[in-house]
């Protein structure tokens, strides 16, 4: 049977050489180190051209990653009238290029919530990503977009925002950052079997048992502080149980992708992977 993980890094991995470097070079590296999957990190801006888009897909394809991008920071769906044209291109662009590119999934931020209450921001939030998907499928654009769980408590991205804008948009999917889940609570819950056995439980009421083999996952050790997330650490550094995690996964039969964020990105990754096939017990 094949793996139900792949694992890689968000954004290139930090052992990718000079040349060719870039994406490419960061997908050939990736391979060469065995992970098989990877986010193409275009955070700042979406400043890519079709022919390099070419050439991440080609090699991709040779290589047999798959491949995702992270949208710019700079997207929010509760944006001001005025502000969310910029927010809504920055998404667009991501999509539009990382389809070219080959990534079949979107990650993006979806914002703050600027002091609100939740359940009206999601009243803005979801017509307007509803329009950037109707919009890519008129254009033939088949990815998914998947709106990331924050770690910070006043951001618009708790997981139960994700599972709305999921159930209301057909093409809209979680990227579930666990490590944002520990975090946003700020007081250390969101760490224990019991709690990631009720998220699943959630995912898969909402989404249907078999979205849970296509689960996009960001993961590193996280320190958090009363409101949230501050920074990401190496897992080893960090209070995530990443093996009572890992048990929850197997148990419901998850798959999908498991991406690195920590600090030391492909070494993570690769303690995932090993830890991942010690529970699953799977051959690749």
């Amino acid at each position: 049977m094949s793996f139900s993980f792949q694992f890689g890094t968000v954004g290139s991995p930090t052992g990718t050489p000079k040349k060719p470097g870039g994406s490419v070079g960061a997908i050939e590296f990736s391979k060469s180190i065995g992970l098989n999957t990877l986010e193409l990190g275009w955070v700042q801006s979406v400043r890519v051209t079709e022919a390099t888009c070419a050439a991440i897909k080609q090699t991709a394809s040779a290589q047999g990653l798959t491949l995702s991008v992270h949208a710019p920071y700079f997207i929010n769906l509760n944006a001001l009238d005025d502000e969310w044209p910029k927010s809504r291109k920055r998404l667009m662009d991501a999509a539009h290029y990382g389809n070219l590119a080959g990534a079949t999934d979107i990650i993006f931020h979806p914002g703050s919530y600027f002091g609100n209450d939740p359940a009206e921001v999601l009243k803005v939030a979801i017509p307007r990503l509803k329009g950037c998907v109707d919009e890519l499928r008129k254009a033939g654009n088949p990815v998914t977009i998947r709106p990331e769980t924050m770690g910070k408590s006043a951001m618009l991205g708790s997981f139960e925002d994700t599972l709305a804008m999921s159930k209301a948009i057909k093409g809209v999917l979680p990227c579930l950052d666990f490590a944002h889940l520990h975090a946003r609570p700020g007081d250390g819950t969101m760490n224990t079997v019991k709690e990631w056995t009720k998220v699943l439980e959630a995912y898969q009421s909402s989404l249907g048992k078999d979205a849970l083999k296509h689960l996009h996952i960001h993961l590193s050790g996280i320190e958090y502080g009363p409101k949230g997330e501050k920074n990401h650490l190496p897992v080893a550094e960090s209070d995530l149980k990443l093996n009572y995690l890992f048990n929850v996964l197997n148990e419901f039969g998850c798959g999908g992708r498991i991406l690195c964020e920590s600090p030391i990105m492909e070494e993570d990754a690769l303690s995932m992977k090993k830890a991942w096939k010690k529970i699953s017990k799977e051959k690749e």
